[in-house]
């Protein structure tokens, strides 16, 4: 049976289990075996050793979100999962730093990502959480901050008297023996988005980090919505209302990666913004990033292109000629095909083709299954197919289509 949360935090708070646990180097996995037998020859109780090399695990993969910070962290997998990227956070933290807000309580801290942040930019954090053994690691996280503090208790009772800022990460995951299970009802989350409203109400500075897929219906009237995307990846959506939502935006998207941060702004609701013309597959075919393509905002990337849409009811974009924009990856147009197997192998076959990269969008096709049909047969060894191709399937109206495209 797998061992509960606080059976591998609670070995840890303890001199030896600190000790052994700061003794061990970056953990692998092909290691792991002969680690645990020699660490229980040398004394340790089955306990300690499991816990500190559940935690060395945790650790090791927490590096790409918290980087060097990591190794002197706390960590529970639920927690992990569900944790701010520490650069993302520095975006919170920055908002309310620049809104002039002194105390934040951040109600739900988790694993303190977003309390950290924070506490580095000095204001005062009151970092509360409900669970027993996610509080003690965030306890430990927040050691080198003396201006906050940790609260063991439910987000929804606490006192808010002296704080003029409150920071949300609601768990939206539920966590069992055999694993984490997403929840995607806002009003089941914990705390719920009622009772982010309801704090709201009250005038104070509060933003709230929410799912990507939250639906655009399910968005307050009276907020700013920012999805935010790092290196392609869309991680979250915020909801940032008075003093730190800016004047002017409704919905944003944020794209931070090696090259640095873009963002696309826009005044109008869901429901508005500019309308994209439609238009055949021609000269450059773009792909929005994911936080473009949640926030609404792909008509806007088409405006900005000079392009149009291949469908209106798809996140692709044409245009003529190729336009650097960090909102879109581009690639050059080569062939347009219809969509049907017995030609797209020939079409394989006779280009040797040997090495198949498969987009699509609006279909229902499956990229994994269909690489393989087309490539059946395909010889190997001296003879293979040594060409590199791209295909990106998708629907124009009723038509079914293959773009055979190269990355630029």
């Amino acid at each position: 049976m797998a061992q509960a949360p606080q059976d591998q935090i609670a070995p840890l708070l303890t001199s030896e289990g600190w000790e052994l646990l700061a003794s061990l180097g970056p953990y692998r996995e092909d290691k792991a075996f002969e680690l645990n037998s020699a660490l229980r020859k040398a004394g340790h109780s089955p306990e300690l050793v499991s816990a500190v090399l559940t935690q060395s695990r945790l650790r090791t993969k927490a590096e790409l979100k918290f980087g060097e910070f990591a190794r002197s962290m706390l960590f529970t997998q639920a927690g992990l999962e569900q944790a701010t990227r520490l650069n993302v956070a520095a975006r919170h933290a920055e908002r309310f730093a620049q809104a002039g807000i002194r105390h934040v309580a951040d109600l739900g801290c988790g694993l303190a990502a977003d309390s950290l942040a924070l506490a580095s930019m000095d204001i005062t954090v009151t970092a509360v959480e409900m669970d027993e053994t996610t509080a003690a690691c965030a306890t430990v996280n927040l050691i080198p901050f003396p201006n906050a503090t940790v609260v063991h208790s439910d987000a929804t009772a606490v006192s808010l008297e002296g704080v003029d800022g409150v920071w949300l990460d609601p768990a939206r995951r539920t966590t069992s023996t055999s694993g984490t299970k997403r929840i995607w009802d806002p009003e089941a989350f914990s705390p719920p988005l009622s009772f982010v409203e309801s704090l709201a109400a009250t005038g104070r500075a509060v933003g709230v980090k929410m799912g990507p897929g939250m639906p655009h219906e399910s968005v307050p009237a009276d907020c700013e919505a920012q999805w935010v995307s790092v290196a392609g990846d869309v991680t979250e959506v915020t909801l940032w209302f008075n003093a730190v939502r800016r004047p002017g935006i409704r919905r944003a998207a944020l794209l931070l990666g090696p090259q640095g941060a873009a963002e696309l702004t826009s005044a109008e609701d869901f429901d508005g913004g500019p309308v994209a013309p439609v238009g055949p597959p021609e000269g450059y075919l773009y792909e929005p990033d994911g936080a473009v393509i949640r926030a609404g905002l792909v008509a806007d990337v088409a405006r900005e292109l000079n392009g149009h849409l291949l469908d209106e009811h798809i996140a692709y974009i044409c245009a003529p000629e190729l336009v650097d924009t960090p909102f879109a990856r581009a690639y050059k147009v080569l062939e347009v095909m219809p969509y049907n197997v017995k030609a797209l192998k020939a079409w394989v076959k006779d280009n040797g083709i040997g090495v198949l990269d498969i987009k699509k969008r609006g279909t229902s096709v499956t990229p994994e299954e269909l690489r393989k049909q087309l490539l059946a047969g395909v010889r190997t060894g001296k003879k293979a197919g040594t060409t590199t191709a791209t295909l990106v399937l998708t629907r124009i109206g009723e038509d079914r289509v293959a773009i055979a495209v190269e990355p630029v």
